[in-house]
């Protein structure tokens, strides 16, 4: 039960956090509206490698996702 809802907290953050990143890319990248979601996940695992706009925490929480996992966070927003 415990780790159920800490498993659903991460999800929050991670969701949160992709949010963000995603946010300061289109700042950055004015056309990432119009490109795919492979291309924009791409650039999001990028950003996380890089860790330049992430704390500890949120960085190691972003590590543990896929390019694929990425992909499918995007897709749901």
């Amino acid at each position: 039960m415990l780790q159920d809802k800490k498993s659903d907290l991460d999800s929050e953050k991670q969701k949160r956090t992709l949010t963000r990143l995603v946010t300061a890319l289109s700042e950055a990248h004015p056309e990432l509206y119009y490109q795919s979601t492979a291309e924009i996940a791409i650039l999001v695992k990028e950003a996380i490698d890089e860790g330049k706009a992430l704390n500890g925490e949120e960085r190691q929480l972003m590590q543990r996702l896929s390019l694929r996992d990425i992909e499918v966070l995007l897709s749901l927003h």
